[in-house]
């Protein structure tokens, strides 16, 4: 198992590698202790079927907010039908939702950024906690391209906040690359992409883009580029 000390290392190793084999090497690796944590975005739906073509057992976790669109909903059933597999969802605490709801509104999110990043907090990290319990790394489909939060991202990094190693397979791939993949590969993906999505969240707080913005100019809308993260990605 690796440790923060490895990933300079580790970086330098995999720097040429696919994402397949990085993949393939992590899995091994960890086994059952390592989980692609999905939010069901393109890069999720791509590392899916890169998972499940190397390890069909392999763990997928999502989690279910309880304010997604429709379209995510079918996009979970459509892939675990797809590929045979169960994606694990967790949900937030419902005794958590409750007394934030009736403190602070079921919109709170858009008065203040303290409000909104409570919101996150009680929809996703709290659950993101639980779906790390017996974990030692996870996959995620961060890209340098996403946003101006990301551009610094690595393949391989140390997240401080859980002590576990994060493995970022697509980091430097494109937008174009991923729907070439996607379209080769006949993935599965939201719909709403093709409606001006590119990067889709929770219902009330995502839109589509306009020609022009960046891909997650659509998440928290009303908030300053520096400050759209939800908390499970600390720069």
């Amino acid at each position: 198992m690796y440790s923060k000390s490895d990933t300079e290392r580790l970086n330098i190793q995999f720097a040429d590698a696919s994402a397949e084999e990085l993949l393939s090497h992590f899995l091994q690796i960890y086994g059952k202790k390592i989980a692609l944590s999905s939010s069901l975005g393109m890069e999720d739906q791509v590392l899916t079927a890169m998972l499940v073509g190397i390890e069909p057992d392999a763990r997928i976790f999502t989690l279910d907010t309880g304010r997604l669109f429709p379209e995510t909903y079918q996009l979970i059933h459509k892939t675990n039908s797809k590929y045979n597999i169960r994606i694990e969802v967790f949900f937030p605490d419902y005794t958590q939702v409750e007394t934030m709801v009736n403190q602070e509104g079921i919109n709170l999110f858009y008065e203040t950024v303290e409000k909104r990043k409570r919101c996150c907090r009680v929809r996703k990290t709290e659950p993101l906690k639980r779906a790390f319990q017996g974990l030692e790394a996870w996959i995620c489909g961060l890209r340098n391209q996403q946003s101006p939060t990301r551009k610094n991202t690595r393949l391989i990094e140390w997240d401080e906040m859980n002590n576990l190693l994060k493995i970022n397979p697509l980091v430097e791939w494109s937008e174009e690359q991923l729907k070439q993949y996607i379209q080769t590969k006949h993935v599965p993906y939201n719909k709403l992409h093709d409606a001006g999505f590119p990067s889709i969240g929770c219902e009330p707080c995502t839109r589509a883009v306009e020609e022009g913005e960046d891909i997650r100019a659509g998440r928290w809308w009303w908030e300053s580029p520096e400050h759209k993260e939800c908390g499970l990605h600390r720069r």
